[in-house]
């Protein structure tokens, strides 16, 4: 018996390091009203730092000892998952100014990418001041995205992630690929596909809120985020 032992311990040591240990979830002050951030750290120095938009109002409530009153957003539901993979994230409460949040990821990590969910893309515009090494628009608002920015140069290494089958009406799935032509080289789309989706087409359990492929959808920021040079 002792070969199964052996294979059971080198199995648990493989998995050990494809998922590195993270640090407890930190509560972060921020300042302001509705100004908390919840911090997700591996255990070693990350090799970039996120910094976590949701959509709707961006409200999500977070309280003094880490509980969330809205937990339904893909946002906060995946904020962990990049902690197994070398990654530190910070989803920020509506209150929080985003350089703000820019700048105490920088102190965490080398790079730092801001990940907007739906409506929270309407905050990449002001976040280009502070100079992001990167962005992720997921089931964005990208028309507004595009008003706003203006001049596709102004944007950093930009990555797509978007639900073929998403019928939001301010993030339909037929406005990717405008952006993406108007970007250039700038920007790259991901599709999703599968998945499941009931109620409200722009709420969490919708295409739009990627149920059923939130592994896939982490795996693909995170090898994005880790890619940037």
């Amino acid at each position: 018996m002792a070969w199964l032992y052996a294979i059971a311990a080198a199995l648990a040591g493989a998995l050990l390091l494809c998922s590195p240990a993270r640090a407890a979830e930190e509560v972060v002050e921020l300042g302001g009203f509705n100004g908390r951030a919840l911090l997700n750290k591996p255990a070693g120095k990350p090799r970039v730092g996120l910094v976590l938009l949701t959509g709707g109002d961006g409200y999500v409530g977070i309280g003094a000892d880490g509980s969330v009153a809205r937990a339904g957003n893909w946002i906060i539901r995946t904020r962990a998952a990049y902690a197994r993979r070398g990654i530190a994230s910070l989803a920020v409460d509506g209150g929080v100014d985003v350089g703000r949040a820019i700048a105490y990821m920088r102190q965490i990590a080398p790079k730092v990418v801001v990940v907007a969910m739906s409506r929270g893309s309407l905050k990449v515009e002001p976040s280009l001041a502070h100079r992001p090494d990167g962005v992720v628009l997921a089931s964005s608002m990208l028309p507004d995205v595009k008003a706003a920015v203006g001049d596709p140069s102004r944007l950093p290494p930009t990555l797509i992630v978007h639900h073929r089958l998403d019928t939001c009406r301010v993030t339909l799935a037929d406005d990717v690929e405008p952006f993406a032509a108007w970007a250039g080289r700038r920007a790259r789309v991901v599709w999703i596909d599968g998945g499941t989706s009931s109620g409200p087409v722009c709420q969490a359990r919708a295409y739009h809120g990627f149920i059923g492929r939130e592994g896939q959808v982490v795996g693909t920021i995170a090898s994005f985020a880790s890619a940037l040079r």
